[in-house]
């Protein structure tokens, strides 16, 4: 089993940046794909971007494209998610999370994902 900490979240002004990273426990962090989600409050969870194992490969909601950058760092057991022009409907709680799969469809959603960390908080104010 992985074990995830999020942190980085804070208050932020439109238009500013952000960089989340996650820390993760466990010996074969490698081998797992990561994500981020976000939730705002009376919203489904949100999938918002997903790494593979091999770091080849990313996925991003339309949402976020060209905005966000998922990365991550298998030495140090870190995944981050570098956000910019930040917007106030970007306002959530971010998720991190990690499976052994990669959905080769690409619709991402909660499913794929079997551990989660406990959130950090986004605010992006106008």
């Amino acid at each position: 089993q992985i074990q995830l900490a999020e942190s980085g979240g804070g208050l932020v002004q439109a238009g500013g940046s952000l960089r989340l990273s996650c820390a993760a426990s466990g010996r074969t962090f490698s081998s797992y794909t990561m994500g981020w989600f976000r939730q705002a409050p009376g919203k489904e969870r949100e999938f918002v971007a997903a790494i593979n194992w091999s770091v080849g490969k990313a996925y991003y909601a339309d949402s976020v494209k060209d905005r966000f950058t998922i990365s991550r760092d298998n030495a140090k057991n870190t995944v981050s998610l570098e956000m910019n022009s930040l917007k106030p409907e970007d306002s959530a709680v971010y998720y991190c999370a990690a499976d052994t799969r990669w959905n080769w469809n690409n619709n991402w959603g909660a499913r794929d994902f079997g551990s989660w960390g406990q959130g950090t908080q986004v605010t992006v104010s106008s």
